[in-house]
């Protein structure tokens, strides 16, 4: 529980704004503060209000306050959020992990009703909505048909956890995606709460929550069990960290979109290695920058690694808060805080920062990134090269014939800044290259007939989804708004998409498509079939649905390697659709333009889309919007009547949700047949004092794995195999196959999410090579079988397990379930060379210990098969703090034990509390038990 808050420093202070008066923490009252970034200065206000001498403490005050940009992280302070927001593939567990803390609460002796939320708690029902009607009219109201019949189990359970908790809120389907509504509608930018105003801070359960950023609203991606802890009034513990400024000069060029500069700066980001830290944006490009560009950066932090991408408040963030029909006097609110608490943005200022680098929009070129990760950006020029150089890692074949011959297809540099745009009246000229209207070969083409009786060719490079999706590029009004634009361009020049192509849209929220229909777009978009399909992830998340039922059928039986096309952040192996080896991130006219396309062979930049009514080709700089056309259509179809209205009954639902049974009780009755809310096992024998830590003797390897293994690896959000443990679990309980849905609708239950476990199909173990998917061989007897059943036979021996990994061990989304499930099948510990930084806490949080290689080691200069015994040393008999390094000894039979070092990446003094108890839930639930 929160202590009595102190003001060592004399901060307090008042404010007069839109004639009322607030108190506030000055950050004037310590001296050095005007120096430090943005994004310290909302901690540094943060710590202020929360002093309260025990958790939050002067000592680390004055540690902010005199930050060294220069020095590595290494002191702790306790940050505490002013709100939480939740998605629901992350959502339901945690609300059944709260359900859970009241039972054991209850067991123990305690009074349930102090386990509910402390701060307000946001969740958005939008990772639910699957695509599987598409190009047609009815698409969208058949999708959320089916939506409720799958997850009506789910669905009922949130509603009773909204009347049961009493500072959840929950946005029922068919509303938007969790960061646009919080963009549109949640976020504050200010608070104002009892009389006191501090900027708005936030933690979400899905990794792209930095979105806000760009309002100038401190927040970033945090696992389940974290937001629970700060759901129940537990700060967040971490260090103070490195603060890396990306100063923006110039503007974008016509022809260049937000997706193509986010592009660029994921690249460069990741590149220069900025995971853990704090980006910010300053310089004078910053008011160049419109607030919807501003989100799409900040939405893709954690592709290039960063915990936030944060644009400081300024005149366009109180623009955006004006469009978005925020209240006037709230508005006045942040314009004065903001000025007073130094946190606008002057353009001649430059905070001390740990690094700088700097970018010129003017120099942002047309590119997608792909095919695997978000960060591997392709100059738009240079994609059909590009797909041929990694053609050859999945198909036995001479690259060469794909797309053009050879001749033209080495008449272009590699990294050609070609321009898309036409030359329009105003425009600065083109320099778009006519002169080749060839149409490209597929590769291994295999003839498809349709149930129209219409007859195609496709082959390797087939784009076979083109969808506009996800939270990242639909948030944006010029990306769209260029899509739609791109798409009428199209339908009068006669255009359609290759007939294989599976075309979706799914908007961030319904504004979009009031603004859409208000500037009469809607129609060719239909006619393209980009119809509606949803209000909410889709195919970014692994909803993408079936592809189109022949195309799938000859991709299996030829084995093709085919493409998607998404304006999404995220292209892992295996997460989009199990037919779809290689995917790439686009913006959302770039998607359309691939739909026209049909293949990854095609040049967009020099060969023409298809042939016009006309019948001379077409291609693409004659269908681009200019920016003043896009901006022409904003100006005259957006505005802030539509937000207001969208908004007004943002919590209510539709028929549909209202008619969900909903008992008022304290706790969830669980249902013993349900196959998706489950009672999880985390509290069962929980004692009111932590057991002492051991050592861990004689473990064995569950999975050997390589660099980039990401969460979507070790946990999949996508379909359910039929022949997998999960989908043999889900049978053998009656479940049909067309009903399995997806494991992230799936994760309120654990017999579900252990099976799912290191079971994506593009996951490699290297200790089964060979294989790809969850399998792995139980040693010593060296039986190659599924990692759920070995892990299972491992339990039974008494056998500890463990994990190793390379570089960038946990990159991507921010799932709990990657670390509950490492920890569910008896995983103690994962040796990585790298840590991304929110699976590294979320192991610690289910009380699997991180370890490290020594710098300039990993397996390979060790010499570690897997095959081995493990035994790790250093951690019993210490009651203070942990170790900083443990001795690794490692047994093979015939030879001498081999001994080195590991650093244990348990960083702060917190999260070793964390890690003593078992991880954060027990430690929160006995930190609320009585005395």
């Amino acid at each position: 529980m929160p202590a009595v808050p102190i003001d060592s420093f004399a901060a307090k202070g008042r404010l007069d704004a839109a004639g009322s008066t607030f108190a506030i923490y000055r950050l004037d009252a310590l001296d050095r503060a005007a120096r430090l970034p943005y994004s310290l200065k909302v901690l540094l206000e943060n710590l202020l209000r929360n002093e309260d001498g025990r958790t939050v403490t002067a000592d680390q005050i004055n540690a902010l306050a005199a930050w060294d940009p220069g020095a590595e992280p290494a002191t702790e302070i306790q940050f505490t959020p002013a709100r939480v927001l939740m998605q629901d593939f992350t959502g339901v567990p945690c609300i059944v992990d709260l359900v859970a803390m009241r039972e054991a609460m209850a067991a123990l002796g305690g009074d349930v009703r102090r386990i509910d939320p402390l701060r307000p708690v946001d969740l958005i029902i939008d990772h639910s909505v699957i695509a599987d009607y598409y190009g047609t009219p009815q698409a969208f109201d058949r999708n959320v048909e089916l939506e409720f019949h799958r997850n009506a189990e789910r669905y009922q359970f949130l509603r009773w956890g909204q009347t049961a908790f009493d500072s959840l809120r929950v946005v029922p389907p068919g509303t938007g995606i969790c960061h646009q509504v919080n963009l549109e509608h949640l976020a504050r930018v200010v608070f104002a709460e009892d009389g006191t105003a501090f900027p708005d801070t936030l933690v979400g359960t899905d990794s792209h929550t930095p979105m806000v950023n760009g309002l100038g609203v401190l927040g970033w991606g945090v696992g389940g069990i974290e937001a629970e802890a700060a759901m129940l009034g537990l700060p967040l513990s971490m260090l103070i960290p490195r603060v890396v400024g990306v100063k923006l000069t110039g503007a974008l060029p016509e022809g260049s979109t937000a997706t193509d500069l986010v592009l660029t700066i994921a690249e460069k980001l990741r590149a220069r290695g900025v995971v853990g830290s704090f980006v910010e944006f300053y310089g004078p490009g910053v008011a160049n920058v419109p607030l919807a560009n501003r989100a799409t950066i900040g939405n893709m932090s954690p592709e290039y690694g960063a915990t936030c991408a944060i644009f400081p408040v300024d005149d366009e963030t109180l623009s955006y808060l004006r469009l978005t029909g925020r209240d006037r006097d709230h508005i006045a609110l942040v314009e004065a805080y903001a000025k007073e608490q130094g946190l606008w943005h002057d353009p001649d200022h430059e905070p001390a920062y740990s690094a700088t680098l700097e970018i010129d929009l003017s120099a942002i070129v047309p590119s997608i990134a792909g095919p695997k990760r978000p960060q591997d950006r392709i100059v738009l020029s240079d994609a059909p090269r590009a797909f041929r150089a990694v053609l050859g890692g999945y198909v036995s074949c001479d690259p060469a014939p794909v797309g053009l011959d050879e001749s033209s297809a080495e008449s272009f540099p590699a990294s050609d800044p070609v321009s898309v745009t036409g030359n329009h009246a105003g425009d600065a000229p083109t320099n778009f290259d006519t002169s080749r209207a060839v149409e490209a070969r597929p590769l291994n083409a295999t003839p498809v007939t349709f149930s129209d009786g219409s007859t195609a060719e496709i082959g390797h490079g087939a784009v076979v989804i083109a969808a506009i999706t996800s939270c990242t590029n639909t948030s944006n009004p010029e990306v769209m708004v260029g899509a739609a634009l791109l798409a009428k361009k199209a339908c009068e020049r006669g255009l359609k998409p290759k007939p294989w192509v599976k075309t979706t849209l799914a908007p961030g929220s319904k504004v979009v498509m009031d603004y859409f229909e208000r500037a009469g777009l809607v129609p060719y978009l239909d006619a393209l079939g980009f119809d509606l399909v949803g209000f909410g992830c889709t195919t970014c998340i692994g909803n993408s649905g079936p592809l189109i039922e022949e195309v799938g059928r000859a991709v299996a039986d030829q084995d093709l390697t085919v493409a998607s096309v998404l304006s999404g952040n995220r292209n892992f192996e295996g997460r989009i659709h199990p037919q779809t080896k290689l995917n790439y991130l686009a913006s959302p006219p770039l998607v359309i333009a691939y739909a026209l396309a049909g293949s990854m062979t095609v040049d967009l930049t020099r060969d023409p889309l298809g042939t016009g009514n006309d019948g001379r080709p077409v291609y693409l700089r004659d269908i681009w919007p200019s920016q003043r056309e896009i901006r022409d259509v904003i100006a005259a179809s957006l505005n802030p009547q539509m937000f207001t209205r969208d908004y007004a009954d943002v919590f209510t639902g539709d028929q549909r949700w209202s008619d969900l049974p909903t008992p008022h009780q304290e706790l969830f009755a669980w249902d013993p047949d349900s196959t998706y809310v489950r009672r999880p096992p985390y509290f069962e024998d929980l004692t009111r004092t932590p057991q002492p830590l051991r050592d861990i003797e004689n473990a064995r390897v569950l999975v050997l794995l390589g660099d980039s293994v990401t969460t979507d690896h070790i946990s999949p959000a996508g379909a359910i195999k039929h022949d997998s443990p999960a989908g043999q679990y889900l049978a053998a309980h009656g479940v049909e196959r067309r009903d399995f849905n997806s494991y992230g609708s799936r994760r309120g239950n654990h017999e579900v999410m252990i099976r799912g476990t290191f079971a994506n199909i593009r996951l490699r173990n290297l200790l089964a090579p060979g294989t790809e998917g969850g399998v792995t061989r139980h040693l010593p007897d060296g039986d190659q079988t599924t990692i759920f059943d070995a892990a299972t036979r491992y339990a039974d021996e008494g056998t500890p397990l463990l994990v190793i990994a390379g570089k960038e061990y946990g990159s991507g989304s921010s799932r709990d379930w990657a670390a509950k499930g490492t920890a569910l099948l008896g995983v103690k510990a994962v040796l990585a060379e790298s840590f991304e930084r929110i699976h590294r806490s979320n192991l610690i949080g289910l009380g699997v210990l991180p370890l490290q290689f020594a710098p300039g080691q990993s397996r390979e200069s060790l010499g570690l098969s897997g095959e081995e015994t493990y035994a790790i040393h250093g951690l019993a008999g210490t009651d203070g703090p942990l170790p900083r390094e443990v001795t690794v000894t490692v047994n093979r039979p015939g030879t001498a034990p081999l001994e080195f070092t590991a650093q244990v990446r348990i960083d702060t003094p917190t999260e070793a509390d964390y890690y003593r108890h078992g991880g954060i839930l027990p430690y929160a639930l006995r930190t609320l038990l009585p005395a």
